[in-house]
């Protein structure tokens, strides 16, 4: 199988970058003729997969985190349907949240490599996201409030590897704020004081987060996630059972599945895809059924 492999050498602060020999010797082995290629800035990876000539490939794989898999999808995305090709995943980042779903924890890469030589593909729905700021994709989660402020800070605990994005959200916490928030699922409207909203496609978020625990990736549906204003202790309190999945049980979180997500309010808010940031309400996000092919 002929692969492009698009490789982020400074995701999980610079240690993807030391597996990459190892890396290009197993593809060698296994897949003959795969082309191995390093980002070098932000953004790079999507325009890479954007003007390649994919009929040369089988499929095109992000090795790097969350992030590098956002790039490589949207770079898919360039191209129409019928040139796409199937999309495969290394994880070497610090989340690698989305990788969850098929059993693929950090660093496990030699798995990964052997998921390719099988072929095997599944197809799964991709969110897409249009707001003033253009259009763009996403596979794993989006959100906005605390989430993105909790993102932000992540990057200043990336030493702390999978305790990363958990650090950064209990320090956002202890500067707790809400949004009047505004927003409509299937053309029902939720009007609210909001922490945060997460919109997903997959059941996790930063590594180790069950943010959305009923959540399939080719139900054709999105799972939304919010939570209402209330105090900075019971905050707390309910931080602990994200991690399970029992946060959803209760009364200051909402729930709902939707296929169409419009967020009206608060305007001017960034949003977070995929642990990257782009985009600002309002925004109209929709579940795209089925979309993608996907090396499992």
């Amino acid at each position: 199988m002929k692969l492009m492999v698009v490789c982020n050498p400074r995701a999980a602060h610079g240690r993807a970058g030391r597996q990459f020999d190892a890396l290009r010797s197993l593809l060698s082995d296994r897949h003959t003729g795969s082309t191995l290629v390093e980002t070098k800035a932000s953004g790079h990876g999507r325009r890479l997969v954007a003007e390649a000539d994919l009929s040369q490939f089988d499929g095109v794989v992000a090795a790097g985190g969350d992030g590098t898999v956002f790039e490589v999808l949207n770079g898919l995305y360039a191209h129409s349907p019928v040139r796409r090709r199937p999309l495969g995943i290394i994880p070497l980042g610090t989340g690698n949240a989305f990788a969850r779903e098929f059993g693929l924890q950090p660093y496990h890469w030699k798995s990964a490599v052997g998921k390719f030589a099988k072929g095997n593909v599944r197809r799964v729905d991709v969110g897409r996201v249009e707001c003033a700021d253009g259009v763009f994709h996403f596979l794993n989660i989006i959100g906005l409030g605390l989430v993105v402020d909790a993102g932000r800070s992540a990057g200043r605990f990336k030493f702390a590897g999978r305790s990363a994005y958990a650090l950064g959200a209990l320090w956002q916490i202890l500067k707790l704020r809400s949004l009047p928030l505004e927003m409509e699922l299937d053309g029902d409207f939720v009007r609210q004081d909001n922490v945060f909203v997460e919109i997903s496609n997959s059941r996790y978020t930063g590594t180790s987060f069950l943010i959305a625990p009923l959540a399939r990736l080719d139900d054709g549906l999105l799972d939304v996630t919010w939570l209402c204003r209330l105090p900075r202790w019971r905050l707390l309190w309910l931080f602990r059972t994200i991690f399970s999945g029992r946060h959803t049980a209760y009364p200051e979180v909402g729930s709902r599945q939707a296929r169409e997500i419009v967020l009206h309010a608060p305007a001017g808010q960034l949003l977070m895809p995929d642990g990257e940031f782009q985009g600002r309400t309002p925004a109209r996000i929709r579940c795209l059924h089925r979309d993608l092919e996907l090396f499992c």
